[in-house]
């Protein structure tokens, strides 16, 4: 199958663009269309990339069925603020050989071959065609059965990526909304506002603390630089969000 998924990404244009709501619709997209990239300067070193139309529409319905069908789906225990519950997602991890192994919420995913999924390796080339030298060598999906499954706020920090590691993320199905905002600054002394009803403080916070993206059938977002020091990302819970969501976050382990 590995080569027939889906059909090669055509080269494209960055197109510097502050507004990621303007782009065109997934349904009327086709794989002839130029690929058109949001690039948003978060600042002090922090980029995101959001190409709306990265596979053509029908491809990516090719790559959710199968992968809904053959990715042994998982949905485990792990532990946060020290108690354990059910992660909210169904989840699978792949990785090359020979990596540092993989440990988050006190979970350590078992490490599928790329061999045993040939799909999987035809998106990371097309990947690695859009972002020259980044050289992903691990995968974790993450399949959503609805509105009620998410991810909560948290930065892909962990020591095995590096201080500035660069996550792409390939969504298929239902569309999601895709949060960031900036980590809170660490005051040394006090905390000078605290005695401010919560609305008030909330409507000092800047614009360019957080962002928002809608996450279509087909898209790529890439976090970079520094980010996950920076930024915390989140999924989250939403009442319409009534179909399967897929997204794969393609990592470099050191």
């Amino acid at each position: 199958m590995s080569g027939g998924l889906f059909k090669s990404i055509a080269e494209h244009d960055p197109i510097k663009d502050s507004d990621p709501g303007t782009n065109a619709d997934p349904e009327e997209a086709t794989a002839e269309k130029p690929k058109k990239m949001v690039v948003m300067d978060l600042g002090n070193g922090s980029q995101v990339l959001h190409m709306p139309r990265f596979i053509s529409y029908q491809d990516s319905w090719n790559c959710f069925d199968y992968l809904n069908k053959n990715i042994p789906w998982t949905r485990p225990t792990i532990r946060v603020f020290a108690r354990s519950h059910v992660q909210p997602r169904d989840t699978c991890y792949v990785a090359s050989e020979g990596l540092q192994q993989l440990v988050y919420s006190g979970h350590q995913p078992h490490a599928h071959s790329w061999d045993e999924f040939p799909p999987l390796k035809d998106i990371l080339d097309s990947v690695h065609k859009v972002l020259p030298g980044s050289g992903f060598n691990s995968l974790i999906l993450n399949r959503y059965k609805g509105g009620n499954d998410y991810v909560g706020w948290h930065a892909d920090d962990e020591k095995l990526y590096g201080p500035t590691p660069q996550i792409a993320s390939v969504s298929f199905g239902c569309e999601r909304d895709f949060l960031l905002k900036k980590k809170p600054s660490k005051r040394v002394k006090g905390k000078p506002n605290e005695g401010e009803p919560p609305s008030k403080r909330s409507k000092k916070q800047n614009n360019s603390d957080q962002h928002a993206f809608v996450l279509k059938h087909g898209s790529l977002l890439v976090m970079s630089g520094y980010t996950q020091r920076d930024w915390l990302h989140s999924v989250p819970k939403r009442v319409k969000a009534d179909s399967l969501r897929i997204n794969l976050t393609f990592r470099r382990i050191l």
